[in-house]
């Protein structure tokens, strides 16, 4: 593993402005790989109806589980974007939790758990680590974890949804270090600030947190779609993890 970066990270969501903005975002464009296979994959990997939303922000990927027949609770620990979860879904359930503390949770509460973009901000191996171990313990035996991450790439090119451009110091980073992204969807142009991480080391922190990569998936484009590919037909923007605990 690479050395990580000291610099202190802090969370960009946590923000009434950029809650607000990327409450409005849609599954289209570059998000549009993120979920196109999902439901596939959950269908072909997951078994039971309870599902965690862990990192859910303003409630997408909570309600986008909703309608595949999971009941679903959705933590964050952003109280702007909580807030505007629970105004887009009243009828949901949403809990605004301090960083890493699931204790509200019995264990093996959930057959699945869907983590979406949330470890693209979350800094150290050891925070991470410490996260998937605490993930683990509330599916079931046989329960699935999905980590929906951006990949290396993503952060080094030009997308429908993203634009890197200005910062070319992207090409540079190693494992730990910050990165820089403009989402070009929102109102909010100001750049997010989100941690590199490569494949090798998300395999190292699945196996130190007693978790096995069951099967990963990079989403392309095929052309067909009706958006302006810029280079989502020849690179995945996306990675897909699904992780099942090790026996």
């Amino acid at each position: 593993m690479n050395k990580e970066n000291k610099t202190k990270f802090s969370n960009v969501y946590e923000d009434t402005k950029r809650a607000e903005a990327y409450s409005k975002l849609k599954f289209d464009k570059t998000y549009y790989l993120a979920y196109r296979d999902l439901p596939t994959i959950i269908t072909n990997h997951a078994q039971g109806n309870t599902a965690l939303d862990f990192g859910c922000g303003t409630g997408r990927s909570t309600r986008f589980l909703q309608t595949l027949g999971y009941k679903t609770i959705g933590i964050d620990i952003s109280e702007e974007m909580i807030t505007i979860a629970r105004q887009l879904d009243p009828e949901g359930e949403y809990h605004r939790i301090d960083d890493g503390d699931f204790n509200r949770f019995p264990a093996s509460s959930f057959d699945l758990i869907l983590s979406a973009f949330t470890f693209d901000n979350i800094p150290t191996m050891e925070k991470k680590i410490r996260l998937f171990n605490g993930l683990s313990k509330l599916i079931t035996q046989n329960g699935t974890i999905i980590n929906l991450v951006s990949s290396p790439e993503i952060y080094t090119h030009e997308w429908s949804s993203f634009t890197t451009k200005d910062f070319p110091e992207n090409a540079k980073a190693k494992t730990g270090e910050i990165v820089r992204i403009i989402t070009t969807d929102i109102a909010d142009k100001r750049p997010c600030y989100d941690i590199f991480w490569s494949e090798e080391d998300y395999a190292t922190v699945y196996s130190k947190a007693s978790l096995y990569i069951l099967k990963k998936y990079k989403p392309l484009a095929t052309g067909k779609e009706p958006y302006q590919w810029i280079n989502e037909t020849k690179l995945a923007p996306w990675t897909i993890y699904v992780l099942k605990k090790k026996t």
